[in-house]
């Protein structure tokens, strides 16, 4: 058997590892994930991250190693030779190896036959151990990519035991309690191990209606009800058991109990150090009663159309998702007032609006208990008749609702007649899914306008061969789909100050069987429309991460890929957990990723929209307004929206140094990205002089065929070599 080698700097290897405060009864939880993906995305057995000591190897993290007979010392150590490389050590049958055909973990218990491991170092580049695969069979078919996967789940390992390293710096660093806490106006409490308050500050008492002086009579758990306690032990308990607040469960829905009885939601955060020997937590505590109250406002409002108080078209999708997840019958009509138009245009939008609220108080009043009344949008609006899935009194509602939008309205006394036009949808007659169902009543309203204004009119099978024309490529869509037609293409993003390459869009593209390569204007507005949007949009999220992965990890470390999105994705699944899902998957850190969102996603006033936006810009994912300037956005948009990046039409840019007053509109929008705090990036620069004029005006990036057009992946890596120092040469 082989030894490993020793390292010339050894104890300082051995000073920076103890930095991480890591052995065997004290592992790391974050890195359970890593070990468990990588065993899930090799198909290995086992896998683990190793920690090599002095003497002995402790796993930090592992997966399908505990077992008797499994010989830990540093010299049987497989990881204790890769460490000591600077690329991934593949051992494909350790039988046959001259380093370990008689190791104790080849000729023991354990079997091994089958190693890949990467390095772990420390910052100043110290190797600390090795993130491993292994098996008890031989394999032969490790490839480079796999190679590149295991880099890419190794530098996951490496940036959580740096989190690992800092949190335990940040502790041993921490002041005296009252030097940072005792005036802080944030509640603090200093608790021992057994959860006896040692101390707390004015703001804690206060929370409680205590006098600062009661806080070291008292335990943690008498500042809870009864049901709460239990909870309260069990954070104390388990955060003292493992050294670290690190994946322990921080309870919520807690109430705080004052002295004199009263109850609080109780908002809670616990960190831990260890002092003298003994572990010693700050609690940090917050009444949420009011932060509570706003959010149900919020959600409230997020639910509610503000016109008219009706549910707006996220509530009413809910509530038909709902009902039809349990399996059961469903009504839907749409509506749509004829002529809507004119009545705003002759009264003007004041009294618009009180004929829409008049319509959607007639719609409640007609409509039968239990029966949701939305308004979707514009003159739209529909109801939802839960349990309903016969005809006759769907149809019965639609005309009685027809008749009350007929009947003469008084409006600041102006009379004012209307008619609206209604289709019906039934399920499960028609359709099992939400969206398939309203669409189907929008398809029915469709037919109704065209028979003339005031009909209503029930969905048939044939309307949907009627739309076959506008969805021309609906079919073919789903055979791309399920054949994997659909390619990316990308188009590189270069810094204007000095022709650094920052990134690319992904763009996608049609392979089509019979008629080549089709570009998206042949498909896209087909595709986006319907049923395939969120399924394809996923794809792509997906396809960019992995390969903006494969990139970073070929050396372009600062690589930035952009993915454009669908307005489905925001509906039809989660998209922040789709997007958190392809991060982790391929090992991508959140601000390698921008997300681009058009103009019809942004006026979108579903509350999903704006909350799912925040959410994934708090995870450090870039979000960019792609467009701005083309259509009805306003300014009021860039100031609600938790945007990073402002990209600038193409439109504008290719005729700016010809037109003055798109000279004029670029400069203007670079000014607004300024003063919002925006990055910006101009689409379509083709000629120098634009690029030129651009750079003087202070846009940051640009992107257009003076750089590169959109090409696949394999000539994008031939044109700009992202193996090396990815140095882009201007054109």
């Amino acid at each position: 058997m082989k030894c490993p080698p020793v390292f010339a700097n050894e104890q300082e290897r051995l000073q920076a590892l103890s930095e991480y405060g890591l052995s065997n009864d004290r592992p790391l939880p974050s890195l359970d994930q890593v070990v468990q993906l990588a065993t899930h995305v090799f198909g290995m057995p086992m896998a683990a991250v190793n920690i090599v000591g002095s003497e002995h190897v402790f796993f930090a993290a592992s997966a399908g190693l505990q077992g008797p007979g499994l010989d830990l010392s540093r010299n049987a150590s497989f990881c204790a030779h890769a460490m000591a490389q600077d690329q991934v050590m593949v051992v494909e049958d350790a039988t046959q190896d001259d380093r370990f055909h008689d190791n104790p973990l080849v000729t023991g218990p354990a079997h091994l036959r089958f190693y890949a491991g990467v390095p772990l170092r420390s910052p100043e580049g110290h190797p600390l151990g090795a993130l491993c695969v292994l098996d008890s069979r031989a394999h032969h078919d490790f490839t480079d990519e796999d190679r590149g996967r295991l880099r890419d789940l190794a530098q996951m390992a490496a940036d959580r035991l740096e989190l690992r390293r800092v949190e335990l710096s940040t502790e041993q660093a921490r002041r005296p309690f009252d030097e940072f806490a005792m005036h802080s106006p944030t509640a603090v409490v200093r608790l021992d191990e057994s959860g006896h308050i040692v101390t707390w500050n004015q703001a804690a008492a206060s929370l409680f209606g205590y006098e600062l002086s009661d806080g070291a009579r008292l335990q943690m758990d008498l500042l809870v009800p009864q049901q709460d306690r239990l909870a309260i032990q069990a954070l104390i308990a388990q955060t003292v058991r493992q050294g670290s607040t690190e994946g322990v469960f921080m309870p919520t829905n807690l109430r705080g109990r004052r002295r004199d009885g009263s109850e609080f939601l109780l908002g809670l955060s616990v960190f831990c150090w260890r002092d003298k020997g003994h572990w010693t937590l700050n609690a940090h505590l917050q009444d949420l009663t009011e932060h509570h109250r706003q959010s149900e406002e919020r959600h409230r409002l997020a639910e509610t159309d503000a016109l008219t108080g009706l549910a707006n078209r996220a509530h009413l999708y809910r509530c038909l998702e709902q009902i039809l997840s349990q399996g059961r019958a469903a009504a839907v009509l749409m509506l749509d007032i004829d002529g809507f138009k004119d009545v705003n245009d002759t009264l003007g939008p004041a009294l618009g609006d009180a004929v829409l609220r008049d319509i959607g108080r007639r719609l409640l009043q007609c409509s039968p208990p239990g029966a949701t009344v939305a308004r979707l949008g514009g003159d739209e609006f529909a109801i939802l008749m839960p349990d309903e899935g016969q005809l006759a009194p769907a149809w019965a509602l639609a005309q009685t609702a027809l008749a009350r939008i007929r009947a003469p309205l008084s409006v600041e006394g102006q009379a004012v007649r209307v008619d609206a036009s209604c289709g019906v949808a039934l399920a499960p007659l028609h359709a099992m899914e939400a969206v398939e169902l309203i669409c189907d009543a929008d398809l029915a309203l469709f037919r109704a306008k065209v028979l003339g204004r005031g009909q209503a009119f029930a969905y048939v099978p044939a309307l949907r061969t009627e739309a076959a024309a506008r969805r021309l490529y609906s079919i073919e869509l789903h055979r791309a789909v399920s054949d994997g037609e659909f390619v990316l293409f990308y188009q590189p993003q270069i810094r204007l100050s000095d022709g650094q390459l920052t990134g690319a869009e992904a763009l996608i593209r049609w392979q089509h069987p019979q008629r080549g390569l089709l570009s998206p204007a042949a498909f896209l507005p087909a595709l986006e429309t319907g049923p395939l949007a969120a399924v394809v949009g996923f794809w792509v999220l997906d396809e960019a991460c992995a390969q903006a992965a494969r990139w970073r990890s070929q050396g372009a470390n600062e690589f930035r890929i952009g993915v454009n999105l669908f307005a489905a994705q925001f509906h039809v699944d989660d998209l922040v957990a789709q997007v958190t899902s392809a991060l982790a998957r391929h090992g991508l850190p959140a601000h390698a990723l921008e997300l681009e969102i058009t103009e019809n996603i942004a006026l979108d006033q579903d509350g999903r929209v704006l909350s799912s936006l925040e959410r994934l810009r708090a995870l450090g994912v870039g979000i960019a307004f792609d467009d701005f300037g083309t259509g009805y956005a306003s300014l009021s948009l860039l100031k609600s929206y938790p945007l990073s990046r402002l990209k600038i039409d193409r439109s504008f840019v290719q005729s700016m140094t010809e037109s003055a007053r798109d000279d004029s509109v670029v400069r203007a929008l670079l000014d607004i990205a300024r003063s919002f705090g925006l990055q910006t990036i101009a689409e379509g620069i083709e000629g120098a002089d634009q690029h030129a004029r651009l750079q003087q005006f202070g846009c940051e990036e640009g992107q257009g065929y003076l750089f590169g057009r959109p090409v696949s992946a394999a000539e994008f890596e031939e044109r700009f070599g992202l193996a090396g120092l990815m140095a882009v040469a201007m054109k």
